[in-house]
């Protein structure tokens, strides 16, 4: 048999294959000045139909599973090779101020090409009319060299006081969308303004002196300030003595010296083990991904579930948007509404954990693979950490009548990366328990974008947390898309979503005592029915079921989806994120699978004018959910009143939600979780403790 290539369909682009696709558009253009203007804002893979994925996992890929392909008469037919890869990229045109979807097959030589012999061929080429694409790093550097080198900005600073330009922090905000003076026909900032208090301390907290009232708009396509008004003279806050957020004598304090060494050690190594991107641990099994946009993309998970084999649950999970907005009025913070992965992109910012480690732990990395605007390959090395973690008991039990005590502690399989968008970080995760959980957290952290005030001035829309300096209310909205395969294989549409609320049972004969409650299921027939909102009054929560396969009860298997906190926008209807946002009006969202129906917001949300777009426009078709390819799509947010506590860096704080089996097993798949021996010796009271298997201790 002759393999096609040795990457896996859904392996992301090697740092080969971005070279080569980049080589073979700018190969493509037709006149010098056309290829000289490009620039590549993201190649990603061409993610294949879920049938070459199949096939692929089947008889191409370890550990072969030909039960993912439907059985024909006569056995199945295995071509000799799978379809070639190939790449999309988004090109932008800084001569023409246009952007264009590029799609480029991988495996053919074409050596008639300029530029030589390589692997690549144009397949089409598109221009996509009023967008503007996400902005990259080097505009932002570019952006904020042009408005420290412009004369009447250096002179509203030197009003402030400031004349070394090495103190200012230019961060280049996009536009976002307030009027027709946004629309995309120009690439737009607005930048914020901050400035530090020391030249010679890299690590000082510039973001602790905002500085306000100058307004600068910069057109990012010929990077010039076209409009500049220094509006109001506000005064620098003072430096705060607490701005610092550096280890002990560097920021003037003293840490705490009373902490001792953790040490988290796996003698015989971790239990997961990794092929490639395919990994598997204690019956789980998937692939890992990563794209500029999303970051962390898991795909073809499923559970070996004893002789029923291998079990799908999702085909693909990912974080696909995530919007900030900011509940003060003021300037500049009303236009302070970040689409932080479809302006910014999410995996282009992510951490390199070379830089400093944020697992623990016997650790897996994968390394990202990237290009930069001007179409060369940048590497983030140890991007993604695959770690094991200790996660408290899983479950225990002691009889009373023979004093006898079971007791199992949980390991969780933890998929992660963190990125850091201006201020803040983000760190995103999946879950994966023994019980057969999986659970999606986000951890925001970094430090708050906060605003100057006068002197003896508060604001209702924050918090004071030092003189002259506020934190604004705002919110943080994410969105997981999921697309579903709850026993299904590939092709197969044999799944639907139930809403289950609890109901109080009416007084009356049935509810003599008053007592009485239960759980009434929904089937959610269509897109427009499934628009629907979390209600912790009622312990809503949706189940994702098979309509063709039931467990030993006869009851239909399923994985429901359970909220964690969750929140809705505060803004009023008419504000303006939200036409850009209208996804955020609903937690969730349902839809049949569509190839191309991957971002809520639509795929270029910068500058974005048009309502027409994206999920809230896909669900008027109010396409049939009853039996079908299910795609849910969850919007979980968090609603962020700034404490002093959260001065000079937040704390951690954890938002998400978890997917459950739900009658997709015929008993706790916990139950067979072998008992845990501690292999570290502990001291009671000076006296030796010797541990034993389940984490019970007997004195030596």
């Amino acid at each position: 048999m002759v393999r096609a290539q040795t990457s896996h369909p859904l392996d992301p682009l090697s740092a080969a294959e971005i070279s080569v696709a980049v080589a073979t558009v700018r190969a493509a253009g037709a006149t010098p000045e056309v290829r000289d203007s490009m620039r590549f804002i993201e190649v990603t893979l061409v993610e294949p139909v879920k049938s070459v994925v199949a096939l692929a996992d089947a008889y191409f890929f370890p550990p072969f599973q030909p039960s993912l392909l439907p059985k024909t008469k006569g056995g199945p037919v295995i071509p000799s090779k799978l379809p070639p890869r190939q790449a999309r990229l988004v090109v932008y045109n800084k001569r023409s101020n246009d952007t264009s979807i590029w799609i480029v097959e991988l495996s053919e030589v074409h050596a008639a090409t300029r530029g030589g012999h390589h692997r690549g061929k144009a397949i089409s080429s598109k221009v996509v009319p009023d967008v503007q694409p996400p902005m990259d790093a080097v505009e932002y550097a570019e952006c904020e060299a042009v408005v420290k080198d412009f004369p009447p900005f250096r002179e509203a600073m030197k009003r402030r006081g400031i004349e070394d330009m090495d103190l200012v922090m230019v961060d280049a905000w996009c536009a976002g969308y307030h009027s027709d003076a946004d629309a995309p026909s120009r690439r737009l900032a607005k930048p914020l303004i901050f400035c530090r208090t020391e030249s010679d301390c890299p690590m000082e907290n510039g973001y602790a002196r905002p500085v306000e009232g100058i307004h600068v708009l910069v057109d990012m396509q010929n990077m010039v300030v076209i409009e500049f008004e220094d509006r109001k003279l506000i005064p620098l806050p003072p430096a705060d003595p607490l701005r610092n957020y550096t280890p002990g004598e560097t920021r003037g304090g003293v840490d705490r010296s009373d902490v001792k060494p953790l040490q988290i050690i796996q003698p015989e190594g971790p239990s997961f083990r990794v092929n490639g991107h395919f990994v598997q641990w204690q019956k789980w099994n998937f692939r890992i991904g990563f794209t500029p946009r999303e970051g962390l993309v898991i795909y073809s998970v499923a559970y070996i579930d004893g002789s029923r084999g291998r079990r799908p649950v999702a085909h693909r999970l990912s974080f696909v948007e995530m919007v900030v907005p900011y509940g003060d009025p003021n300037e500049p913070h009303y236009r302070k509404n970040a689409f932080d992965a479809g302006e910014d992109g999410l995996g282009k910012n992510a951490h390199s954990l070379k830089k400093g480690c944020d697992c623990l732990g016997y650790i897996k990395y994968f390394d990202a693979h990237f290009t930069n605007f001007t179409g060369g390959v940048e590497t983030i090395e140890n991007c993604v950490c695959l770690h094991e973690e200790d996660h408290g008991i899983l479950w225990k039990h002691q009889d009373w009548r023979s004093g006898l005590a079971e007791v199992r502690r949980s390991r969780r399989l933890t998929v992660s990366f963190i990125c850091t968008v201006a201020n803040y970080e983000y760190g995103f995760f999946w879950h994966f328990y023994q019980d057969g959980k999986i659970e999606a957290e986000v951890k925001l952290t970094g430090i708050l974008s906060l605003g100057a005030l006068q002197p003896g001035e508060t604001r209702k829309y924050g918090t004071t947390i030092a003189p002259g300096l506020y934190a604004p209310v705002h919110q943080h909205f994410f969105v997981a898309r999921m697309d579903m395969a709850v026993d299904c294989k590939p092709g197969e549409t044999f799944n639907q979503v139930v809403e289950v609320n609890v109901k109080v049972e009416e007084p009356g004969k049935n509810n003599v005592h008053n007592n009485a409650f239960y759980a009434e299921e929904e089937l959610l027939r269509s897109e427009l029915q499934a628009m629907r909102d979390c209600n912790p009054l009622s312990a809503r929560h949706w189940i994702v079921r098979n309509t063709r396969n039931v467990n030993r009860t006869g009851q239909l298997t399923g994985f429901k989806i359970v909220p964690g906190s969750n929140c809705l926008p505060l803004a009023g209807s008419e504000a303006k994120f939200l036409r850009r946002a209208p996804f955020l009006k609903h937690n969730l969202w349902v839809t049949p699978y569509s190839r191309d129906e991957m971002y809520p917001g639509g795929e270029f949300p910068n500058q974005n004018p048009r309502v027409g777009e994206g999920l809230a426009t896909w669900v008027k078709q109010n396409r049939s959910l009853e039996e079908a390819d299910i795609v849910l799509w969850y919007v979980f947010g968090i609603t962020h009143i700034p404490r002093l506590e959260d001065w000079p860096v937040m704390p951690v704080d954890r938002i998400g939600f978890t997917l459950m089996p739900h009658g997709f097993f015929n008993c706790s798949p916990a139950v067979d979780v072998p008992p845990s021996t501690c292999d570290v010796e502990i001291k009671e009271n000076g006296i030796a403790v010797k541990p034993i298997q389940n984490g019970l201790l007997a004195k030596l």
